[in-house]
C-alpha cells in the first residue's frame, strides 16, 4: 500500500510549497470617529479604537419606574455597557429622571439611551429633565415626521442633544424607512434606460437616510464624532451588504444589530451568523442581539450572547472560556458534561465580583474533557484542564496546570476536587497579581 510519501511530495517540500507565511486570521482594523456616551464619571466610547460595545434595551413598561430600573440593572450586570428605554408617551419621559435615580441609588451607573419615534422632539422639548437624564438619544429619520414638519423635528431633537452634548444614534430600519425618499428614489429609477433592482434600491435608499440624515445633523451643530449610524435589517445577507456599502461611505461610529431576528436557535444564529461576518471585516462599533425571548426566558440572554460573539472572534474577553467535547460513544457518562457546566456556571456568577478582585481572570481557559483522545492534549493546552476517563479507561483522571501534568484525580469526588482546584488556581494566579499591584 502506498504511503503518503509515496503520492506526494515530501514533509518539507509540501512545506515549501505553501505561501511562506500564512497569517493568523483576525478582525480587520476599525477607521471610524469615536463618539463619548457620560453618566457622570462613567464614559463609555464607541467608535475609533475602543472596544467594540455590547448594548441591549428592555421590555419593561418605562412608567414603571422600579421595574426597569430593575431590568437595566440585571442588564448591567450580565455585560451590557449601555442599555436603552423606550420613551414613547409623557408619562415615560417623566419617568426617565426617576428610574436614573434608582439607578445611581443602586450604585448603577450604566448610560440610558431614549429609544424615540414620532414625538420624540416634543417630547424632549417638554420634557427638559429626561432630555437630561438619558446619556444618547435613538432617532430613526423614518419616523419623525413628513413634508415640512421631518426637517423642523429632527432639527428640534437634534439641537437638544447639541445643547446637552448627548450622543445620538441615527438608526434608519427597512421597516419603516423614509417613504418619501423611498418613493422618489424608487420614481427616478424607473425613469432609467435599465433600471436598477428593487432590492438595489431598498439598499441605496437605507445609506442615503442614514448619511444625509447625518450630515443634516451636523448642519444643525451637533458634533459630528458624537453621531452613530445603523441601517438595520432582518436578513442576514441583507444587513452584510447594506454596512459594507456604509462603511465605504463614512466614517461615523457604527451600530450592529438584525433587527427582528426572532427567538431561540434562529435568532441566536442568524444574529451571530450577520455580527460575525461583518465584525470580521472590522465593521461595527457596538453590537445589539435582538432576540425574542422565549416564555420564561431572561432579557439577559441577548446580552450574553452578544459578549459569546465578541469573545469567539477574540474581540474581547469577558469570562473565562470552558472547553468541554461535545461526547461520542467513548464517553457514555455524562461526568463531564455535568463538571463543565458547573464550572462555566459557577465562573460566570464570579465575575461580577472577580472582575475587580482577580484582574485578567477573564482571559483564563478551563479544559473539561471526556476521554484519552482529545482529553490530554486540550487539557495541556488550557491554563487548567481535566481529562476525565472515558468507557473502558482506567477510572483516573489526569489534570494539567500551565501546560505540565500536575496530578490525577481518582475516586467519586473528582468533580469537587477539581472545582477546588480551580478555585485555588484562580487565587494563586491572579489574586497575586493583585496582591502585587497593591
Amino acid at each position: 500500500m502506498s504511503n503518503l510519501r509515496d503520492v506526494g511530495e515530501s514533509g518539507a517540500d509540501a512545506f515549501a510549497a505553501l505561501d511562506d507565511f500564512i497569517e493568523p486570521a483576525r478582525p480587520a482594523p476599525k477607521r471610524t470617529r469615536q463618539a463619548q456616551v457620560r453618566w457622570g464619571s462613567r464614559v463609555v466610547t464607541i467608535g475609533g479604537a475602543a472596544h467594540v460595545r455590547v448594548q441591549s434595551m428592555t421590555n419593561t413598561d418605562t412608567v414603571d419606574v422600579i421595574g426597569t430600573a430593575i431590568q437595566v440593572k440585571e442588564l448591567a450586570m450580565a455585560g451590557s455597557e449601555l442599555v436603552r428605554i423606550t420613551v414613547n408617551t409623557p408619562e415615560a419621559a417623566a419617568a426617565v429622571p426617576h428610574i436614573r435615580d434608582q439607578l445611581d441609588r443602586m450604585g448603577i451607573d450604566v448610560p440610558l439611551i431614549g429609544d424615540f419615534h414620532y414625538n420624540g422632539h416634543r417630547l424632549l422639548s417638554e420634557h427638559p429633565a429626561c432630555a437630561e437624564a438619558l446619556s444618547k438619544y435613538r432617532i430613526n429619520p423614518g419616523n419623525v415626521g413628513k413634508g415640512d414638519k421631518h426637517d423642523r423635528q429632527f432639527a428640534q431633537m437634534i439641537e437638544i442633544a447639541a445643547k446637552h452634548d448627548k450622543a445620538v444614534r441615527i438608526g434608519v430600519n427597512w421597516g419603516s424607512l423614509d417613504a418619501e425618499l423611498l418613493t422618489q428614489m424608487m420614481d427616478d429609477n424607473a425613469k432609467l434606460t435599465e433600471p436598477h433592482a428593487p432590492q438595489q434600491i431598498m439598499y441605496r435608499a437605507l445609506i442615503t437616510s442614514a448619511i444625509s440624515s447625518a450630515k443634516r445633523a451636523e448642519a444643525f451643530g451637533l458634533n459630528g464624532d458624537q453621531i452613530i449610524l445603523s441601517c438595520k435589517m432582518s436578513g442576514v445577507q441583507d444587513l452584510v451588504s447594506v454596512y459594507r456599502a456604509l462603511a465605504r461611505r463614512c466614517d461615523y461610529a457604527l451600530h450592529l444589530g438584525l433587527t427582528e431576528a426572532g427567538m431561540g436557535t434562529k435568532g441566536t444564529v442568524a444574529s451571530a451568523t450577520a455580527l460575525a461576518l461583518l465584525l470580521q471585516d472590522g465593521i461595527g462599533d457596538t453590537i445589539r442581539v435582538s432576540l425574542t425571548p422565549q416564555p420564561g426566558e431572561a432579557r439577559t440572554q441577548e446580552v450574553v450572547i452578544a459578549l459569546e460573539i465578541l469573545q469567539s472572534l477574540g474581540l474581547r474577553s469577558f469570562n473565562p472560556s470552558v472547553t468541554a467535547c461535545p461526547g461520542c460513544g467513548r464517553t457514555t457518562s455524562t461526568t463531564f458534561q455535568e463538571l463543565a457546566k458547573q464550572i462555566d456556571d459557577h465562573l460566570r456568577a464570579q465575575m461580577p465580583v472577580w472582575r475587580a478582585r482577580y484582574p485578567g481572570v477573564e482571559k483564563m481557559k478551563v479544559a473539561v474533557m471526556g476521554c484519552i483522545v482529545n482529553g490530554p492534549g486540550e487539557s495541556k493546552h488550557a491554563d487548567i484542564g481535566i481529562s476525565l476517563p472515558g468507557t473502558g479507561e482506567a477510572p483516573a483522571a489526569p489534570v494539567f496546570i500551565d501546560g505540565e501534568k500536575a496530578l490525577t484525580l481518582r475516586g467519586d469526588n473528582i468533580a469537587a476536587e477539581f472545582h477546588a482546584l480551580v478555585e485555588r488556581y484562580i487565587e494563586k494566579r491572579y489574586g497575586a497579581a493583585t496582591a502585587s499591584v497593591g
